[in-house]
């Protein structure tokens, strides 16, 4: 890996940020576990909540740098810049102020952040879902591509994640990222090999001790499999994968999902069927999540499967005694 900010990381991983799911304990413990640690700015309620929030994370992560004989890594916010981010000149200022080393856009142009993120020496990586999406990014003069793929859990992509990689590789040499039913350290090795930097691992953090998702919704995703997932764009009209199981208890009928009227709605509802709240999201990597685990274990597991596979790539390269 070419970029200096992820050289030290134990396993080249983001725990992704995840809707009402990630939080400061969840950033905190990915970081310390030696991966990267991310959350939605949307998780918190009031601008005051978040000017909390990232206070607690840079504090706590300041100590753990100054305490830990093992490497901490870097810490990423996930900024709403659609034109539905009513706040986002007060999120900026947050940025600024408090300094993520690595903002991630979402649902729309990186842009309104680049001024801010890269003045105080911080790099910008835009989520994007196609190639469209990936060549307005490059031009807008992002440091990373998020390449949400096939398999990913809520807004997903559909792409590949081969075929993603590959394309956005040919026309863009900043860092990749792609997330998409990865869920254990092979599929992290294979991200690698297929030309990734880093691989984006939503799902198989929500199960975790330090996540914020209800224990409903940890249970859920240690009981249930890829087979149990349904993708619609009914629930905020725009296509997520969400768990069938929680799209019935909502009063859902799964096999005929019906888009909203309107325009799309990426907040957290009102009213008895509270979008995601209620109704859960998840990705294809859900059968190899057995129970509920701190991260730090997760990451343990994660790094023994990843060195596996490196080790396992190494018999193939020498071919044949």
């Amino acid at each position: 890996m070419t970029e200096p900010l992820f050289s030290s990381l134990r396993v080249p991983a983001i725990a992704a940020p995840m809707f009402l799911v990630s939080g400061p304990d969840l950033v905190v413990a990915a970081c310390e576990a030696g991966i990267v640690g991310s959350f939605p700015t949307p998780n918190c309620r009031t601008i005051d909540d978040l000017d909390h929030w990232m206070q607690d994370i840079t504090t706590r992560l300041d100590r753990a740098r100054a305490s830990s004989p093992r490497a901490v890594g870097p810490w990423a916010a996930n900024v709403v810049t659609h034109s539905s981010n009513a706040r986002l000149g007060d999120e900026l200022r947050l940025l600024e102020k408090y300094r993520p080393p690595i903002v991630i856009t979402a649902l729309g142009s990186p842009k309104p952040v680049m001024e801010v993120v890269k003045g105080y020496g911080g790099r910008v990586f835009a989520d994007v879902i196609n190639m469209r999406l990936a060549g307005k990014a490059v031009e807008a003069g992002v440091d990373g591509l998020v390449c949400v793929s096939a398999g990913a859990g809520g807004h997903t992509g559909y792409l590949s994640p081969f075929a993603f990689v590959s394309a956005v590789r040919s026309m863009f040499d900043g860092t990749i990222v792609v997330g998409g039913g990865i869920s254990d350290g092979a599929g992290i090795a294979g991200a690698i090999a297929a030309g990734a930097d880093l691989a984006y691992l939503g799902t198989r953090f929500i199960a975790t001790r330090e996540s914020l998702a209800a224990d409903a919704y940890k249970q859920m995703i240690v009981d249930h499999g890829p087979d149990d997932l349904i993708v619609s764009d009914a629930v905020t009209g725009t296509p997520a994968s969400w768990l069938r199981p929680s799209l019935i208890a909502c009063g859902f009928d799964p096999d005929n999902m019906q888009k909203p009227a309107g325009e799309r709605n990426y907040t957290s509802g009102a009213g008895s069927q509270k979008r995601w709240k209620d109704v859960w999201a998840a990705g294809q990597g859900l059968q190899s999540i057995k129970d509920v685990q701190p991260v730090a274990g997760i990451v343990d597991g994660l790094a023994d499967q990843y060195e596996a596979a490196c080790r396992r790539f190494q018999t193939f390269a020498r071919g044949p005694a």
